[in-house]
């Protein structure tokens, strides 16, 4: 696939395509988003914050000419946002080609989301869970739809606790963190899974940006106590990371490119992952567990209230 020189100057034509991308006001979500718009899709930013996603739509309007872009609302820690969000976009837009699961918290202290879940699962994965089975049908009119869903290297560490999803009698912000990211992962396969069962023609698949400059990363340093290790972070992601328009090329390939397959997994190809062009990576051994993806299915689909229902029979 030429991973050693693949930029986003090899996106294909995009016209006539519709896609929406969480977390589309800053970092890696704006620069897919950016990118999306350039190659002539029509681009949805959804966005938590009204403030800062009017500033995103102002810049890509000002970088690009003409282009298909529009400012929706959407809180993924709280369901009534993400159900009026999808409500929304499946009128305005009945036929979805492309759904970019890109936003994310990291690290943060114990807080809980406006439904009572600990606040990154509640945000990294059941928001974006329910997204997408609530945006189902309208991907399910695209005659190549695509789900790109954004994890991280720490799904590694991740472990799904299901006695204690919510770490109410144990927290650690990466521990919970790890724990989101793996079922992002974990959510990716078993989509893939299920559509194939469905016979629906859907292409599931997951990213990760390796080390990136992202806000992801600074809100993590501020929400550490001591400020040696604030000051800490903060120099190491300066030399080390990538910049956010690099790191959003893996999601930029997942999303784009003709020769991706449903499952497939795409990381940088330098620095151990953490930086470089998109490659195909390998996930962890625990993410490809179908049992526990089921069970992870299942829970999700009760906590959230949301059942995939286009793909419980063939068409």
């Amino acid at each position: 696939m030429g991973s050693l020189s693949w930029t986003a100057d090899q996106i294909p034509a995009l016209t006539g395509r519709t896609a929406v991308v969480t977390g589309a006001n800053a970092g890696l979500g704006y620069h897919v988003a950016l990118e999306l718009a350039r190659y002539g899709a029509c681009v949805v930013l959804a966005c938590r914050d009204p403030r800062r996603g009017e500033a995103a739509l102002a810049r890509i309007r000002r970088e690009l000419a003409r282009p298909c872009v529009e400012l929706r609302p959407l809180d993924l820690g709280d369901l009534n946002s993400v159900r009026g969000f999808a409500a929304r976009v499946t009128s305005e837009h009945p036929v979805l080609d492309l759904l970019v699961n890109n936003a994310g918290i990291m690290a943060i202290p114990r807080a809980l989301t406006a439904d009572g879940f600990e606040r990154q699962f509640g945000v990294n994965h059941l928001g974006h869970f329910a997204l997408t089975g609530l945006l189902l049908p309208a991907l399910r009119s695209a005659p190549d739809p695509r789900v790109v869903t954004v994890s991280s290297q720490a799904h590694v560490m991740g472990t799904i606790d299901f006695d204690d999803l919510m770490a109410e009698r144990r927290y650690g912000p990466w521990r919970a963190y790890g724990q989101s990211k793996l079922a992002n992962l974990l959510f990716t396969f078993e989509l893939q899974r299920r559509a194939d069962r469905a016979g629906m023609p859907l292409t599931s698949v997951a990213t990760h940006p390796g080390y990136a400059a992202t806000n992801l990363q600074n809100t993590a340093a501020r929400t550490r106590r001591r400020a040696w290790v604030r000051h800490a972070s903060a120099a190491v992601t300066r030399l080390v990371a990538q910049p956010a328009a690099q790191g959003a090329l893996t999601t930029l390939y997942a999303a784009t490119m003709p020769d991706v397959r449903g499952g497939e997994f795409f990381g940088p190809d330098s620095f151990g992952g953490s930086r470089g062009h998109p490659t195909r990576v390998k996930a962890a051994a625990k993410a490809h567990d179908p049992e526990t993806a089921a069970r992870l299915w299942d829970r999700s689909e009760e906590l959230t209230a949301v059942a995939f229902r286009e793909l419980d029979s063939s068409p």
